[in-house]
C-alpha cells in the first residue's frame, strides 16, 4: 500500500526477505509519501493517535527506504498544512494484548454465543479463540471512536478523509497468509464529509493497492503511470462508484511467509475464486513456528485430526497435499469448501480464470516465478524448521 504496487512486481513478495541486504525499490517506483511531500503535505506515521490509543509506528516495507514520513503525529506539521497520516493499530492482530480483552468491554462476546465457520471444529478452545477475536474488533471500534473524536475536537472533521482498512485478513487458521476470503477480504470503510453519505455501500471489487492511487487522487495528485493500483473514488461526486472504475477481478499472491516456503496465486471475481497452488506437494500445515506458538485453533485441529474427530470439511486443511487448482463459487459457497476445479459444468470458468492468471503473471512480471536467493531465511528460522545448529546470538 505504500507504493500502490503488487508485492510481486517490486520484489517484496517473500516475507521480510530484505532485512539486511540493502534492497531498494526498482525504478521508477516511489513511496506515496514522497509524492504527498512534494505536493506540500506533511506526512506522519502516527504513534499518538488519541488518549489511550497508540499507533505502532510499524513500517515493515521489506525494502530499504529513507525519510518515509516527516513525523509521528499530524499536528507536527506547519499551521494549516495539509497532512497524510498512516495509523497502524495492532489490536485485532493476535498477541499478548488479547488475554484480557473482555475486561475492556461492557458487553463482551461469550464463547457460547459465537457462530463458527464450518471448517472449524465446534470445541471450547475454538469457540473461546473466535470470541476473543470478535472482542478485539469491539475494542478496536472504541479506538476508532476516540480517534474520530480527536478530529472533531481539533476542527478537522470536515476537511479530512478517513479510510479504515485492514492490512491483511484475520489471524486465524485459513485466514492471514492464505488466499481464501478469510485472508484477503479486508475491511474498507471511508468517511468523506460532504461527498459520501453515511451508510452508502459500493460492492465493487477493490484491491488494497487501489487505496494508494485513490488517496493521491483525492489530494489532487495524479497517480504515476507506473502505479498498478486503480482509483476507485475521486473528488468529483459524479465519479463515486462509477462503472468505468470497476475491476472485473482482483489478483492476490502469497509466497514465503516467515520460514514457510510456498507459492500461491488467486483470481477473485464477484462470483468465483480461482486458486493455483504452485507447490501442491507442500501441505497447508507446513511447519510454521509462529503459528504453532500463537494459533490454538491450529494445534487443536491437528490433535482432533489425529484422533479422527474432524468432519470432512474440517479435515480439508489437514490434507497431506494441496490441490493443484481450486475453484469456488463464492455466491453459493461463501466458506470456499466445495472445490469445483474437476466439475464438468465449470470447465469453461476454470479455463477463463487460468487465462486471466497467466496473463497477469506475464503483464506484471511476477517475480515469484524465480527462486529466492540462498540465505534469505535467517539462521534462527532455519533452526526452527530444520533444527540446524545453534542460532547465533542476536539473530
Amino acid at each position: 500500500m505504500i507504493t500502490g504496487m503488487y508485492q510481486t512486481s517490486i520484489g517484496a513478495h517473500h516475507h521480510r526477505s530484505h532485512r539486511n541486504d540493502g534492497y531498494t525499490l526498482p525504478e521508477p517506483v516511489r513511496l506515496i509519501t514522497e509524492l504527498f511531500r512534494e505536493a506540500g503535505y506533511f506526512t506522519a506515521n502516527v504513534k499518538t493517535a488519541a488518549p489511550g490509543v497508540r499507533g505502532s509506528g510499524k513500517t515493515d516495507f521489506n525494502f530499504q527506504f529513507k525519510n518515509a514520513f516527516d513525523g509521528s503525529d499530524w499536528n507536527q506539521g506547519k499551521p494549516g498544512q495539509p497532512f497524510f497520516a498512516q495509523l497502524s493499530i495492532s489490536m485485532t492482530h493476535r498477541g499478548g494484548h488479547w488475554k484480557n480483552l473482555r475486561e475492556k468491554l461492557n458487553n463482551p462476546v461469550g464463547p457460547a454465543n459465537v457462530k463458527l465457520p464450518p471448517y472449524y471444529p465446534d470445541h471450547p478452545i475454538a469457540r473461546d479463540d473466535w470470541a476473543t477475536y470478535l472482542n478485539s474488533i469491539q475494542v478496536m471500534d472504541q479506538y476508532v471512536g476516540q480517534i474520530l473524536k480527536r478530529l472533531d475536537e481539533e476542527g478537522l472533521t470536515n476537511d479530512t478523509v478517513v479510510i479504515f482498512i485492514g492490512d491483511h485478513g484475520r489471524c486465524h487458521v485459513r485466514g492471514k497468509q492464505w488466499l481464501y476470503d478469510g485472508g484477503i477480504h479486508i475491511p474498507l470503510i471511508v468517511r468523506w464529509p460532504g461527498r459520501l453519505e453515511a451508510g452508502q455501500v459500493c460492492d465493487h471489487l477493490i484491491s488494497a493497492i487501489d487505496i494508494s492511487a485513490t488517496v493521491l487522487k483525492i489530494a489532487g495528485i495524479e497517480p504515476p503511470d507506473y502505479m498498478e493500483g486503480k482509483v476507485f473514488l475521486e473528488p468529483d461526486r459524479e465519479s463515486l462508484c462509477k462503472p468505468a472504475r470497476r475491476r472485473e477481478y482482483v489478483v492476490a499472491a502469497r509466497d514465503r511467509c516467515d520460514e514457510t516456503v510456498d507459492r500461491i496465486r488467486c483470481v477473485r471475481t464477484k462470483q468465483y475464486k480461482y486458486i493455483r497452488n504452485f507447490m501442491p506437494e507442500r501441505p497447508y500445515t507446513q511447519k510454521n513456528a509462529y503459528k504453532e506458538r500463537s494459533y490454538p485453533m491450529l494445534n487443536l485441529m491437528k490433535e482432533l485430526h489425529a484422533q479422527g474427530k474432524l468432519t470432512a470439511v474440517q479435515a480439508l486443511f489437514m490434507a497431506p497435499r494441496k490441490p493443484d487448482e481450486e475453484l469456488y463459487d463464492i455466491q453459493n459457497d461463501p466458506y470456499e469448501v466445495s472445490n469445483l476445479a474437476a466439475s464438468p459444468g465449470h470447465q469453461r470458468t476454470l479455463k477463463k480464470m487460468r487465462a486471466i492468471l497467466d496473463e497477469w503473471i506475464k503483464e506484471t512480471s511476477d517475480m515469484g516465478q524465480f527462486p529466492e536467493k540462498p540465505g534469505a531465511v535467517t539462521p534462527r528460522e532455519r533452526k526452527e524448521i530444520f533444527g540446524e545448529g545453534p542460532a547465533p546470538a542476536g539473530t
